[in-house]
């Protein structure tokens, strides 16, 4: 991500990067340790995106959002409110009511996180993004204050009754995201892995 950023020319295309990542718990540039309760054999990685402590692992779908602000003519705001609501379209597809808060920057259902955001703007593009809960062992969470927060619920899609299929998530997610920018999504170049 830092090094495509880096590269990127004013004609460089915007990109969206579907991972997912073995357990890891990333710290946000700032960061307090006394979120990090008790990682135990989990690595714990410092990341120059915003936000705090959360976890990454199997099981959640994480999108990488690799956008020329200036081009699309939006700001940092405007960009955390589109992710939030793709997500929140996402899920009202799938006869899930969720919700955004102003005090904590991600996708609510029944007052627990199911989306967490984390975005890094240099030179005016943006990188990090967005993680998704899709099926996967949430009890990492309890090891942190997710984004800072104690207490904190977490949810998955899982949880709320629904098979996953996390191909059609992500492809969804994109196809929301991308329509919220006004983009059209086109296919990956033939140097891309598409898995």
């Amino acid at each position: 991500m830092q090094a495509f950023t880096d590269r990127r020319g004013p004609d460089t295309q915007d990109e969206f990067w579907l991972v997912e990542h073995p357990a890891v718990f990333t710290l946000g540039q700032a960061a307090r340790p006394e979120h990090l309760l008790s990682p135990g054999d989990i690595p714990v990685i410092r990341v120059d995106r915003g936000g705090q402590v959360t976890y990454h692992g199997p099981g959640q779908l994480v999108a990488y959002l690799l956008l020329d602000l200036r081009r699309a003519r939006i700001g940092v705001k405007t960009l955390v409110q589109l992710l939030e609501g793709a997500v929140i379209g996402l899920l009202a597809s799938l006869d899930i009511p969720a919700a955004a808060r102003a005090d904590a920057p991600g996708v609510y259902v029944e007052g627990a996180k199911i989306a967490s955001l984390g975005l890094r703007v240099r030179r005016g593009c943006s990188f990090h993004g967005l993680s998704l809960n899709l099926d996967m062992d949430l009890e990492p969470f309890s090891r942190i204050n997710p984004c800072g927060h104690p207490g904190m619920r977490v949810t998955q899609l899982a949880d709320l009754g629904l098979e996953v299929d996390a191909r059609r998530i992500g492809d969804a997610l994109c196809l929301n995201i991308a329509q919220g920018l006004g983009y059209t999504i086109l296919p990956p170049a033939e140097d891309s892995p598409d898995d």
